[in-house]
């Protein structure tokens, strides 16, 4: 039975509404270790699925994709679809994390932006100044269309299985649109902060509707869960975030809050700002690989569930280290809530898709934790 919150919120046809997802051992795992009651239940299966899961490294994505700009592939339904079922398919994950971008709210407001091979995305025009800002256009709801249209094709096909929808967090996705381009340290939108701070609240106030939006119409449309990406928060000290960040974050959260959907909020390079990323308003939160679950666990208390943290660098490592690896991971994460494996980052463009195949029949052996009675 779904939640009454999804009931009131939901189209009467989404997945969480009539149930179809509402079991499932990802969701199961999100909401602590309890099924959609509220009881503590424990999953049929230990959950994993992995960050960039859907493209670069499988081989059937690379023909699909063949002569089409990643933008543009986003941005058609039948083949983001296609590419969002590819790995759940071959990898049997317990989520399809929808194939898109986090420019692609940019894209759709019509910014001049692509993604250069080998770069990342590109702004033909950075925006650095309140005048640079204050010409920001309006992103119309009916742009999201191709989005929701995919979702909708997508969901049709997962049948018990959840779609994910994602969005960039607004300092991730501001500091593209400071920027222009990807950066190593992050200089442009850190400067901005203090040198502009009028400005830099209305840039990242705008990033905020964009990407909550964005996550909106994903969930509307069928996904059963969010994850807000914040790729590059992990440039920040502690006080920068909390004065600069953390209220932007809470805002593009407040667009799916309440929908009855759990809400993932990660980040790399992230350990030392983990409770205020928590204090967002996300539910679940996801670990990187530089901090160990039962570290992240004491930070954050045993209440909040985790996502993660295989290091993608041991996807090249023989089967002995990784596997141990994996069985450290999974210890590791029994102190919290609930745990849904994944990797501490994505899936690099060279990972061998048979490793990761491997990887998930290795999690789905190992037998899930009972929660106890008061969890």
């Amino acid at each position: 039975m779904a939640s009454s919150t999804a009931q009131s919120t939901l189209p009467a046809h989404h997945p969480l509404v009539t149930g179809r997802t509402a079991e499932s051992p990802l969701l199961n795992q999100y909401r602590g270790s309890r099924d959609s009651a509220g009881t503590p239940a424990a999953p049929h299966r230990r959950p994993v699925w992995f960050m960039r899961q859907a493209g670069r490294s499988l081989p059937e994505y690379r023909r699909l994709r063949e002569g089409t700009s990643m933008l543009d592939a986003c941005l058609d339904p039948e083949m983001a679809s296609e590419i969002t079922m590819q790995p759940v398919r071959r990898h049997d994950v317990d989520a399809a994390i929808f194939f898109s971008d986090i420019v692609i709210p940019l894209r759709l407001a019509g910014i001049d932006v692509e993604i250069v091979p080998n770069v990342g995305p590109v702004l033909g025009t950075p925006v650095r100044s309140r005048v640079g800002v204050e010409a920001l256009p309006v992103l119309d709801d009916d742009a999201f269309a191709p989005i929701t249209e995919a979702v909708g094709r997508t969901v049709e096909q997962l049948g018990a299985t959840p779609l994910i929808g994602f969005a960039g967090a607004p300092f991730t996705l501001a500091a593209y649109m400071v920027e222009g381009r990807p950066s190593r340290d992050h200089l442009g939108p850190r400067t901005m902060m203090h040198a502009d701070p009028d400005t830099w609240h209305a840039l990242a106030s705008w990033a905020a509707d964009v990407s909550g939006r964005f996550m909106r119409a994903q969930l509307e449309a069928g996904a059963s869960a969010a994850q807000l990406f914040d790729s590059w928060a992990g440039s920040l000290g502690r006080t920068d975030y909390a004065a600069h960040v953390q209220e932007h974050s809470a805002a593009a959260l407040s667009h799916v809050s309440g929908l009855g959907a759990p809400l993932v909020h990660f980040g790399t390079g992230t350990g030392e700002i983990l409770d205020l990323m928590r204090e967002a308003g996300a539910d679940v939160i996801g670990i990187d690989y530089r901090v160990q679950l039962d570290e992240a666990t004491r930070r954050l208390g045993p209440q909040t569930p985790l996502q993660g943290n295989i290091d993608p660098a041991l996807l090249d490592a023989d089967w002995p280290v990784l596997e141990e690896h994996v069985r450290q991971v999974i210890t590791s994460g029994s102190e919290a809530a609930g745990h849904v494996l994944n990797l501490g980052h994505g899936v690099p463009p060279t990972a061998n898709p048979e490793v990761l195949t491997r990887v998930v029949e290795l999690i789905h052996s190992v037998e899930p934790s009972t929660p106890s009675a008061g969890a």
